[in-house]
């Protein structure tokens, strides 16, 4: 039998093999998940080339596109791609501005700024769809604090979630809340990690402050704000907790976003086929949106390296 030296002491060939083996099996939870993650994606390609109606098996059979035509040729379906892009596009924005705004008031490492970034950590530790019904109770029209506070303040008749022309606004406000402190954690952690040699150069050469946050901050803190944006697109446009849990798709189908679109036809109209080639849309759109931050998260960091 081969024999080889380890640390001064002979060992068989054997204990050699193991450790060759051992990489593969350390990799083999990674190969589970990444198993368990395509089987489903492509069970769900498959059914979505299908008309497949629980309520009528006898029905099934295969119509490749046919599921996706349908789609696009429908307007409730157009309407759901409008109203996912504008509850995307306004949660992403407002809690950009809101977390980098408050980043930059908890820059400086303090005791207080220390306690305020924790206590402001609170609504991460709620879950989106106990968050949205606590929101639900506080706003409700009839003895919700929210809309009592409201009416005091003169806006009477504020319907909230129970309105087609508000629902959009209190979704969003609820995504805020519970996600901001996201955002404001990442940005403060990117502020707290830059070099502090540039800003003290601007502040010895009396910079502006304007001219310093868009010239010197921004630019250094890009790369912290494309993960932050990259990582709520695209939990806002997958996001069904929020807007089911206050307003299951409603007023009518004013809030019906992908994954609630995706919900009611699948569980209510039993329509597996439609359901499916939703959900393959949306996965479409959540790579194209990832490839684009990717691409220009990378160009970014060949830039930094090629100026440094």
């Amino acid at each position: 039998m081969s024999e080889t030296v380890i640390d001064g002491q002979t060992h068989p060939a054997r204990v050699t093999r193991r450790g060759t083996v051992l990489p593969y099996l350390l990799s083999l939870p990674a190969l589970l998940v990444c198993i368990g993650i395509l089987v489903p994606f492509f069970t769900a390609a498959y059914y979505s080339l299908e008309a497949y109606n629980m309520a009528f098996p006898a029905g099934r059979h295969f119509v490749g596109i046919g599921n996706y035509i349908d789609l696009f040729t429908s307007s409730d379906f157009l309407h759901t791609i409008a109203v996912s892009m504008i509850y995307m596009g306004a949660s992403v924005i407002l809690e950009l501005l809101l977390g980098l705004g408050i980043a930059m008031l908890l820059r400086e490492r303090t005791r207080i700024n220390n306690i305020i970034s924790v206590a402001l950590l609170l609504p991460l530790m709620v879950a989106p769809v106990i968050a949205s019904l606590i929101w639900k109770l506080m706003t409700n029209p009839n003895f919700g604090v929210y809309a009592w506070i409201v009416n005091g303040l003169g806006f009477t008749g504020f319907r909230w979630a129970s309105d087609p022309s508000t629902a959009m606004f209190s979704v969003v406000l609820i995504d805020i809340w519970v996600n901001t402190p996201f955002i404001m954690i990442l940005l403060l952690a990117g502020l707290r990690s830059l070099p502090t040699q540039p800003f003290e150069a601007a502040r010895l050469d009396g910079v502006p402050a304007r001219f310093v946050f868009f010239r010197i901050t921004l630019p250094m803190l890009m790369p912290y704000i494309i993960t932050a944006t990259l990582f709520r697109l695209l939990s806002a446009i997958q996001e069904f907790s929020i807007v089911y849990g206050m307003t299951q798709g409603g007023p009518g189908n004013a809030l019906m976003v992908f994954q609630v679109r995706a919900y009611v036809d699948f569980y209510q109209n039993t329509n597996v086929g439609r359901s499916a080639a939703i959900l393959m849309v949306l996965w479409a759109i959540t790579f194209v949106l990832s490839k684009l931050f990717v691409n220009q998260w990378h160009k970014m960091r060949e830039r930094n390296h090629a100026g440094a």
